[in-house]
C-alpha cells in the first residue's frame, strides 16, 4: 500500500529519518503533532514516526520452557502491512499502524555503546522481530546506517529478516561480511493463501541470489511450517527452488518451526482473515501455553525438511524454533545442551561460515 499520510511527532521532526522520508515520499502528506494519538483500527496508508523513549537493544522475548537462541533485537519500529494470516503481531501489539522510531541517532548511539561495552562477546542482532526488516527500507534507508556500523565491529553480526524483495539499496554498502540477509520461506500454496501481500517465492529467492553475489551471507527461516494436504510436495518444490538459487556455502543457518499460536490469536485470525483455515488443524497446548501441532505431525514436518537439507549440505546449521530436547534428538540426533546450548550452536555457525570472532565467548 502506498503511504499517503505521515504523522510526525514534533520531537523528531528534524531527524535524519524524517528528512529521508520527506525526500522519498514526495506525494505523501506530512503532519506534525505533539504526540501520535492512540488508534483503535488500522489505517493502511498511514505511517507514524514517534520519539521512542525505551531501550532499542533488547533480548528476544523467547520462552524458558523451550530451547531459545539467545538472539538480540534492535527495535526500530512496529507493525507490518504484509498481513500474513498467522502473524503474532495481531495479538502482540496494542497499536495497529505502521510505526517508526524517529530518534535514529539515539538508536545508533545505543548500538555503539552496547558493542563497545562487551567487546569479548559475540552478538547476534536482528531487526525483524516487531516488523519486517526491509519492508520500509527503500524509504527509511536504515540499512545504510546499520550495515556499515556492524562492519566496524568485529564482535557482532546483523541479520535483516524479510518477506520482501527490497534489496537494491544493499548493493554497494560496505558490509564487511558482518551482515546476513535472511528470508522467511514457505510452500507456494501457503504463500498464496496465508502471505498474499508478501513477495513471491521466486522474487525472494532472486533477491537472495543478488545478495549472495554482493558478498552477503544468507539465512532462511521455514517458520511456520504448515500441515496442509499436499505439504510434502509443496515444501519439496520450495526446497528444490532454494537449492537451484543459492550456493549452500553462503548460508549461515536455516531454522524450522512448526505453526504455533497463542490461544487468543485464534479469534483475531478469524476476524482479520475469515477465509483462512490455518487454525483448524490438530493442536495441543504446549508447555509455553501456545497451541501447537500434535508431536507426530511436527516430527513428520521436521524430518522431511531435515532429510532434504542434509542432502544439500551435511554441514549446514539447521535448528528448531521453540522445541524441547526430545524433539531435537528425534529430528537432528542430538540435544542442544550436548553442544553447549542453542546460542553456542548459532555462534559457532557464525564463526565457521562468516569467519567472525573465532575463539570469543558465546554471548548471543
Amino acid at each position: 500500500m502506498p503511504i499517503r499520510t505521515v504523522l510526525v511527532e514534533k520531537a523528531v521532526r528534524r531527524s535524519p529519518l524524517v528528512q529521508r522520508l520527506r525526500e522519498r515520499l514526495p506525494h505523501a502528506r506530512f503532519q506534525e503533532v505533539d504526540s501520535v494519538p492512540p488508534a483503535s483500527s488500522r489505517v493502511r496508508d498511514l505511517l507514524e514516526v514517534v520519539h521512542f523513549k525505551g531501550r532499542f537493544w533488547r533480548p528476544c522475548p523467547g520462552t524458558r520452557v523451550y530451547d531459545c537462541c539467545g538472539y538480540q533485537i534492535l527495535h526500530f519500529g512496529t507493525q507490518c502491512t504484509i498481513d500474513c494470516t498467522y502473524c503474532i503481531l495481531q495479538a502482540y501489539l496494542d497499536q495497529p499502524n505502521l510505526r517508526l522510531f524517529g530518534n535514529i541517532d539515539d538508536l545508533l548511539r545505543e548500538v555503539e555503546e552496547t558493542l563497545a561495552q562487551n567487546p569479548e562477546r559475540l552478538h547476534r542482532v536482528g531487526t525483524g522481530e516487531f516488523t519486517d526488516s526491509l519492508l520500509l527500507d527503500p524509504w527509511t534507508g536504515l540499512s545504510r546506517d546499520l550495515v556499515p556500523l556492524f562492519a566496524r565491529h568485529p564482535n557482532a553480526v546483523l541479520e535483516l529478516k524479510t518477506k520482501t524483495a527490497h534489496v537494491d539499496q544493499l548493493k554497494d554498502l560496505p558490509h564487511g561480511g558482518h551482515t546476513l540477509i535472511s528470508w522467511s520461506l514457505n510452500a507456494e500454496d501457503v504463500i498464496r493463501r496465508e502471505e498474499p501481500r508478501a513477495a513471491s517465492l521466486t522474487a525472494r529467492l532472486e533477491a537472495a541470489r543478488k545478495c549472495a553475489q554482493w558478498g552477503y551471507y544468507l539465512g532462511f527461516h521455514f517458520d511456520p511450517l504448515i500441515d496442509y494436504p499436499g505439504w510434502r510436495d509443496g515444501y519439496r518444490r520450495t526446497l528444490e527452488a532454494l537449492f537451484r538459487a543459492v550456493d549452500p556455502s553462503r548460508v549461515v543457518w536455516i531454522s524450522l518451526g512448526a505453526f504455533r499460536f497463542m490461544p487468543e490469536l485464534k479469534a483475531i485470525i478469524a476476524k482479520n482473515h475469515p477465509r483462512t483455515r490455518i487454525t483448524t488443524g490438530e493442536f495441543i497446548r504446549g508447555l509455553d501455553g501456545k497451541l501447537r501441532y500434535f508431536r507426530d505431525i511436527r516430527l513428520e514436518l521436521y524430518a522431511e525438511m531435515v532429510k532434504a537439507l542434509r542432502a544439500w549440505d551435511p554441514d549446514l546449521c539447521v535448528y528448531l524454533c521453540m522445541e524441547g530436547p526430545w524433539i531435537w534428538r528425534k529430528v537432528l540426533g542430538f540435544e542442544p545442551a550436548e553442544r553447549g546450548g542453542l546460542p553456542r550452536i548459532l555462534d559457532d555457525a557464525v564463526r565457521m561460515r562468516m569467519g567472525v570472532m573465532g575463539g570469543v565467548t558465546s554471548g548471543g
